[in-house]
């Protein structure tokens, strides 16, 4: 099975719930026999919702990072390395046309960062399947990305409890 007119989605902005978002949408469509593949860029440690996506049919991911921020400024050569797998990865998912849904997972922040250049990812975005579902995650996203974009939501933090000193929790925050 796969989208008649697939879309190109946007999830952005300084709240919590991206990747939850985009995870969710692959869940919604492997329930309806879709075949999903997410690359997440920037991150290399297993997070609960990758355990559970395991668990779930159809659904396939791949980390192109390690378990350490990347410096903006100055990013480290592995960090662009696996920037430029993950983006070739991605490049390979889109050519072989065999699955119904990408995600690209914080790919807005590697091509903040400067780790992937925007208008190859322009290039890419242009070049998904008519029938393939597109979505990319993650702060900053580039302006041309959202006027591109069929859907785009912005998450908003309004209040947080990391600012209150709270670690993370395991099941809620990763």
């Amino acid at each position: 099975m796969s989208f008649e007119k697939g879309k190109i989605h946007v999830y952005t902005g300084s709240g919590k719930g991206k990747t939850t978002a985009a995870i969710g949408l692959g869940i919604r469509a492997s329930g309806a026999d879709n075949k999903i593949f997410m690359i997440q860029f920037m991150k290399g440690r297993l997070y609960s919702e990758l355990i559970a996506i395991e668990k779930i049919p159809n659904f396939e991911y791949m980390q192109y990072g390690r378990d350490e921020f990347v410096s903006k400024e100055n990013p480290d050569k592995i960090d662009i390395q696996f920037a430029r797998k993950g983006f070739e990865h991605a490049k390979k998912i889109i050519n072989e046309k065999k699955y119904d849904m990408l995600i690209l997972d914080e790919i807005n922040v590697a091509v903040d960062f400067n780790l992937i250049n925007v208008n190859e990812v322009i290039k890419l975005i242009q070049e998904k399947p008519d029938n393939m579902e597109l979505v990319l995650t993650g702060r900053y996203a580039d302006t041309e990305f959202v006027k591109i974009a069929d859907i785009v939501t912005e998450m908003l933090e309004i209040k947080h409890p990391y600012k209150t000193g709270l670690n993370a929790r395991e099941g809620i925050d990763f």
